[in-house]
């Protein structure tokens, strides 16, 4: 299988090093970099020493250099194509592969930052309004990019509403160390990947003021509430959140310190700026930018979701950490359902 990874990021760098290592795929596997010195650097070091150092790209992994432009990514000829870029980035990627007749799969979790008065799109809904010809899906669910570099044990679900996008990610990463489920519920998939990675900022916020882990696993239980809430009124199905793309990431991201969402909120415990927070990562934190975005489309569907306002408040400057915690806190008492 011939599979094109655009995007020279940590996680794209590590599908492409897992895929081209698979003993028994022989796969052609092609990263590419929008950074043409990025691109010259990791071809003759083989490594991305940036965003995946110390490990070694495998002896068949291609590196290529995009045209700064763009142009030229629609007649890829390949078997899959992996869209590894942030979620700023899928529209105008989408775009350009629109009249492509592989399968396109995207990896970016999150809302698009709304516009003007227009709400925060999943990617999903931004293929349906750019490109809605394009066989396309997202593959999503617990992974910290350097574990699957490393070939540690990990578990993805890829989904589509179209079977053979579906088929093209299990044959492209399923493996001894990567085990690929199937799904057809990209809303819910989707939903699963946005929504915790601002509940990762609360949870971090959370541990990061020692708060313990009583407060930890209430705030990732009602979280997980809120995900399901947002989800089911977009189209998802309730179950989709209690699989990898929904309880397993979000528990990843809210616990695992190689998290950079998590961070966020630990930083901003410790009395950190949002921007010095940000800036320290060396990383797209996703949930930074579409936390509004959340809480928007949660709003405009009478849907509730108290953990995500208090972390739009906290990042936006109306709440302090400590505010923010005595908010949730002081919440009425009701049932639980």
């Amino acid at each position: 299988m011939k599979i094109s990874i655009l995007g020279a990021g940590a996680w794209g760098s590590a599908l492409a090093v897992s895929a081209s290592r698979a003993p028994d795929a022989a796969h052609q596997v092609s990263l590419w970099a929008r950074d043409v010195r990025q691109a010259q650097a990791m071809q003759s070091q083989r490594v991305n020493n940036r965003y995946l150092p110390g490990v070694p790209f495998p002896d068949s992994l291609q590196i290529e250099a995009a045209q700064a432009d763009g142009s030229g990514l629609g007649a890829l000829a390949c078997d899959l194509i992996i869209v590894a870029t942030p979620m700023v980035g899928l529209r105008s990627m989408l775009e350009q592969l629109k009249r492509c007749t592989a399968p396109v799969a995207w990896l970016c979790k999150g809302f698009e930052a709304p516009v003007d008065s227009q709400l925060g799109l999943l990617g999903h809904e931004v293929a349906a309004q750019v490109a809605p010809a394009l066989l396309s899906g997202v593959l999503s669910g617990p992974s910290f990019a350097m574990e699957v570099a490393l070939g540690q044990p990990t578990a993805l679900v890829a989904a589509s509403a179209h079977a053979r996008v579906r088929e093209a990610l299990v044959d492209a990463f399923h493996s001894a160390s990567l085990r690929i489920y199937a799904s057809d519920d990209v809303a819910g998939v989707e939903v699963g990947g946005a929504v915790k990675n601002v509940l990762a900022i609360a949870t971090g916020l959370c541990d990061g003021m020692q708060l313990g882990l009583n407060a930890r696993a209430a705030l990732i239980t009602r979280g997980l509430a809120e995900m399901t809430r947002l989800g089911c009124a977009l189209g998802a199905r309730a179950e989709t959140f209690m699989g990898l793309s929904g309880l397993g990431d979000l528990v990843l991201t809210a616990t695992g310190d190689l998290s950079r969402n998590r961070q966020v909120g630990l930083l901003l415990a410790q009395g950190r700026t949002l921007d010095q927070a940000v800036n320290s990562l060396g990383h797209v934190a996703e949930g930074v930018y579409c936390a509004r975005a959340v809480v928007q489309r949660a709003q405009s569907l009478g849907v509730d979701m108290p953990i995500a306002q208090a972390v739009v408040d906290l990042l936006d400057g109306r709440l302090r950490p400590d505010q923010a915690v005595s908010r949730l806190m002081q919440r009425v008492a009701r049932v639980e359902s």
